[in-house]
């Protein structure tokens, strides 16, 4: 049996790439930006799989050009770039990867709070 294919939208850590590449047969798009729709659509056309950032935009065009994909993960947070309903509809499994910014945001959040309690900008400032 064939391994799946799989269009990585971005250079992503080593240590993902390598699991995927150990089930799939994966190309990952070589540029800093993401890649152009016309060219995401190219790539996605025999792919059972995408991993794509925020930027790239999963729509019903897009799914009409890719007929053997199962399955679409966002490396983000967030999924306002992928038409759920339409994959839903489609058969076709959305993921994401919540809670990975929680911790971090909670971090910020009680550094900013110590900063402003003990006054860190203006006494940075006058120590200058």
């Amino acid at each position: 049996m064939a391994r799946p294919r799989v269009f990585v939208t971005r250079r992503i850590p080593q240590v993902g790439l390598a699991r995927i590449c150990e089930a799939c047969d994966a190309e990952v798009w070589p540029g800093e930006l993401p890649p152009p729709p016309e060219v995401l659509r190219e790539k996605a056309r025999d792919c059972e799989g995408l991993l794509t950032l925020l930027t790239d935009r999963i729509d019903a065009a897009l799914l009409d050009a890719a007929p053997r994909l199962k399955v679409v993960s966002n490396f983000a947070v967030g999924y306002n770039n992928i038409d759920v309903a339409e994959a839903t509809r489609r058969g076709i499994c959305v993921g994401n990867t919540p809670d990975v910014l929680t911790e971090a945001t909670a971090d910020m959040a009680l550094a900013l709070l110590l900063a402003a309690a003990r006054r860190i900008v203006e006494s940075a400032d006058h120590a200058r």
